[in-house]
């Protein structure tokens, strides 16, 4: 989970949703209310005395599901290179790219 949350497409991601969070909260004094109560649940429910770590017996197999998860992370940032970048330089490539099939297609058009 760390290593994904690393990705500078999900840290990007992720950043730009807080952001709008926190920005929405501070404007609309009702959806703050809502927040904060849905915040306080959250906080509870973590600091729970029910909420246990998980038992010894299942370290290992966690352990090996994390090691195997993260190789298959690596191939798959191998692959696709998209994951390193973070959302507003892919948004500004996609911009860039769309207007220069755009440019294309009217000098085709009026020649």
């Amino acid at each position: 989970v760390k290593e994904v949350a690393n990705l500078s497409l999900v840290s990007s991601a992720s950043d730009a949703v807080s952001a709008a969070y926190a920005s929405t909260k501070e404007s609309h004094p009702c959806l703050r209310a809502a927040c904060d109560a849905a915040e306080q649940g959250v906080r509870s429910v973590t600091e729970a005395s029910c909420v246990q770590p998980l038992p010894a017996a299942l370290e290992p197999h966690v352990a090996a599901a994390s090691e195997y998860a993260s190789k298959g992370l690596d191939k798959l940032g191998e692959k696709l290179p998209l994951l390193q970048k973070p959302v507003e330089q892919i948004l500004s490539d996609t911009k860039e790219l769309v207007s220069s099939r755009v440019a294309d297609v009217k000098e085709a058009v009026s020649s």
